[in-house]
């Protein structure tokens, strides 16, 4: 067997057990959030409710209360994972995340202005974030329309269209009533309670039809990284890598921030994780997902009980984990690329 044979196939068996125990934390993360609240229920109970042998108080607490709060952290972490893998994959930037191309800022601010301009609350509201998120993107298409800078362009178009989402926030929150800017501090924090199935289903349903975007992008993204002349002269295009990427980036944020706010940090987090548990300069685009998804699961639980008879909302906690790990992150690098 060959060197390079070896590496591949140590590399192979290296992300199977990844993301096997990555899917058994999953798998072990979902049953605690079905288990404890203020109706706990002991393994046995828990299984004999998702059997159908529960009592019907049983069945309404873990059908319509846990398990959509569960789902939504499941399907939203990963979404946040996939987009932050893609976009830092693409731009070889390990700190690009939705956060800082101001994907989600743009979510934040069209939210914003739906709650205080026009007063809309409910499904409506997250079409204004999805048409503000994907408003951002646009202009970030065409900001970055030539990369030859390594993305440096969009990176910096980012972050000035964050800026100017702060800006609009912070203009339409000290104009507002009190308890208006309550209802739109509580969105922009963001948070995972009261969620419904139809949410769930519609952030599902954008990771499903993704799919085939995320093979491709996963065949093609080692290749871009080569460098646009190599990758063009092996028949790769980097337009449609762009396309791709971004595309399918932005769809995943905004809907995810359409419907739980604009939840920091995991889109980081999660890619820089996988890379350091896959090495071999993997993309782990479907690590980071599951990854994505153990965080916000886990996230949620401790915003849920870390204080006893308080709830707090879910972006609290990323968002401060987020920042020390980013702090650890930068603190630990020592010069090398992070």
């Amino acid at each position: 067997m060959s060197a390079s044979a070896a590496v591949r196939r140590a590399a192979r068996h290296r992300r199977v057990w990844v993301l096997s125990v990555l899917g058994l934390l999953a798998v072990v993360a979902i049953a605690v959030a079905l288990s404890v609240g203020d109706y706990p229920l002991t393994p046995d109970r828990l299984w004999r409710t998702l059997t159908g042998s529960g009592t019907r108080i049983e069945q309404y607490v873990v059908f319509q209360v846990r398990a959509p709060r569960a789902t939504m952290a499941v399907v939203a972490g990963a979404a946040l994972g996939l987009a932050g893998a893609l976009l830092q994959t693409f731009l070889g930037n390990p700190l690009a995340s939705p956060d800082l191309l101001g994907i989600s800022g743009g979510s934040g601010a069209a939210a914003v202005v739906a709650i205080l301009v026009f007063g809309t609350t409910g499904p409506l509201l997250a079409v204004f974030a999805f048409v503000g998120g994907a408003g951002v993107a646009a202009v970030l298409l065409l900001a970055g329309r030539a990369l030859r800078d390594g993305g440096f362009r969009l990176i910096l178009a980012g972050i000035g269209i964050s800026f100017l989402s702060a800006a609009v926030i912070n203009l339409l929150m000290v104009r507002a009533k009190v308890e208006e800017a309550r209802l739109a501090l509580l969105w922009l924090t963001g948070s995972l309670a009261s969620t419904p199935w139809w949410q769930v289903a519609t952030v599902a349903a954008v990771l499903v039809l993704l799919v085939p975007g995320f093979v491709v992008a996963g065949r093609l993204l080692p290749i871009s990284q080569l460098g646009r002349e190599t990758a063009n002269g092996l028949g790769i295009g980097t337009t449609q890598v762009r396309l791709v990427v971004v595309v399918s980036a932005v769809l995943l944020t905004a809907v995810t921030c359409a419907f739980v706010g604009p939840i920091s940090f995991i889109a980081l987090c999660a890619p820089a994780i996988a890379r350091s548990l896959l090495r071999h300069g993997a993309v782990g685009l479907a690590a980071s997902g599951v990854l994505g998804a153990v965080l916000l699961l886990a996230a949620d639980l401790v915003a849920q009980f870390a204080i006893p008879g308080m709830s707090l909302p879910v972006g609290i906690v990323t968002g401060a984990v987020g920042a020390l790990f980013l702090l650890w992150l930068l603190a630990t690098s020592k010069g090398r690329q992070l």
